[in-house]
């Protein structure tokens, strides 16, 4: 089972996303940034590298927040997501069309890619 990371950046009760570009597998759907885990890294040391090549942002990565599995493309995939703390910088779209933030119930508009659902899910539970 692969690893892969999500970092949860919230702001007065709304939570940081992206809009990936056209063209990969999750293309035009919002995420909540991350990325697959190389080996060598810790996820915290993950999350931080893909949010610097993602959207040149530094983050302070906070606890653990919750772990839940997917599959794409045949691969299981374990998701740790992670509370973060984004650096005051204006996000650079190498990966992505726009960046939004946006309320649990608003997250559940959106179309958001498979595993990140389940992160918009877990944020609107009681």
């Amino acid at each position: 089972m692969r690893i892969t990371t999500a970092g949860l950046a919230c702001r007065s009760g709304r939570y940081f996303t992206a809009l990936r570009k056209p063209g990969s597998s999750i293309g035009e759907s919002w995420e909540f940034p991350g990325g697959k885990h190389r080996r060598g890294e810790t996820p915290q040391q993950t999350l931080r590298r893909e949010f610097l090549e993602e959207l040149g942002i530094d983050i302070k990565v906070g606890e653990l927040l919750f772990e839940t599995t997917f599959k794409n493309h045949q691969q299981e995939y374990l998701l740790m997501v992670y509370g973060v703390t984004l650096a005051d910088q204006e996000p650079v779209l190498n990966e992505h069309l726009k960046v939004g933030w946006f309320l649990p119930e608003e997250l559940l508009q959106l179309p958001l890619a498979g595993s990140d659902r389940a992160i918009a899910e877990y944020l609107v539970r009681p």
